[in-house]
């Protein structure tokens, strides 16, 4: 029966439980503490130390490219025309700002003799290391290179650009499309098809379609509210907009019908056929039944003889002439 007694009774009945339960709690901090620090602590032989990691010495502090130049007179002579020289300029020539803006700061490599272990080097950096360095000035500029097929690949930006001795606005270490074939042999042989895009005859660049660090499409395209506009940006006359839409054309694309870098097909297609191709989505019966006794389907009369506005139509739903 109850007596009407404080709740808070029951719980000072047990003080011995409380006492243990404090116990308990103490100890499992104490062990998460220790746990977080052994975890903190990096390995006994792993590499990445201060003196290695991306930012330099930790405790070392600017000298100058004026000091950098005393042993490294060749990379200093070439680096007054390159384009990082311009961060000196904006800063009024502070400390750090071209040399060590890279590099880290070299006080500690300059009092160990030259100590390679005391500065950063990116030609002996992982390609995360240096992307992170590079990304730490151009990510606005490149913000999805990280998750580009390059990224994806290690291919660094050093793999592309020579920071000292490139010529080139861009640092390129050669120009397109050397550079660019010199992984993607591929493509190589696609633009010596008898009918390509020119691009090795330095007409257009891959860059004029493709962003190598990194996009939102497939193969590094350029993203554009429409993606036709990489094409018909120089194709302009079946750009649009039509009265009468090819739905292809804005479904899937140019590259429903067209091969973009070369093709063994007259107009990049990608059927030597044109009613063949056609047929793909025009199949031969339909075509027939439409033509009568199948004059449509065939090959002697190819479909663009009459449907001229293929890309589309301000005149005619059927694309005629």
């Amino acid at each position: 029966m109850h007596t009407n007694r404080p709740v808070t009774r029951m719980f000072s009945a047990a003080p011995g439980w409380l006492s243990g339960l404090r116990v308990f709690l103490m100890i499992l901090l104490g062990a998460g503490m220790v746990c977080a620090t052994a975890l903190a602590a990096p390995p006994s032989g792993a590499k990445g130390s201060s003196a290695t990691s991306a930012k330099g010495a930790v405790h070392a502090t600017y000298v100058g490219s004026d000091t950098c130049a005393t042993c490294h007179e060749e990379v200093a002579k070439g680096f007054a025309s390159n384009p990082h020289s311009k961060m000196a300029l904006l800063h009024g020539n502070a400390k750090g700002v071209s040399c060590e803006n890279c590099h880290g700061p070299g006080s500690e490599h300059v009092a160990g003799g030259g100590d390679v272990t005391k500065i950063f080097n990116p030609a002996k950096a992982s390609a995360k290391d240096v992307d992170a360095k590079c990304l730490s000035c151009h990510a606005g500029s490149h913000p999805d290179f990280l998750r580009s097929p390059h990224a994806k690949a290690n291919v660094s930006c050093i793999s592309c650009h020579d920071i000292h001795g490139s010529k080139d606005e861009t640092l390129l270490k050669a120009p397109q499309p050397t550079l660019c074939f010199q992984c993607h042999a591929d493509e190589r042989g696609q633009f010596s098809m008898p009918f390509h895009h020119r691009v090795k005859e330095g007409l257009i660049k891959c860059s004029d379609c493709h962003d190598p660090h990194g996009t939102f499409g497939n193969n590094n395209l350029k993203n554009t509210a429409d993606q036709n506009m990489i094409c018909t940006k120089c194709h302009t006359d079946v750009r649009g907009p039509f009265v009468y839409e090819h739905a292809p054309v804005k479904a899937e694309g140019c590259l429903a019908c067209h091969t973009p870098h070369g093709s063994q097909n007259a107009r990049l297609l990608n059927m030597p056929n044109i009613n063949v191709l056609c047929n793909q989505c025009h199949n031969a019966v339909t075509a027939g039944a439409v033509h009568g006794q199948g004059q449509g389907s065939s090959d002697s009369v190819p479909c663009t003889s009459c449907h001229t506005y293929i890309h589309g139509s301000n005149i005619n739903a059927a694309f005629l002439r």
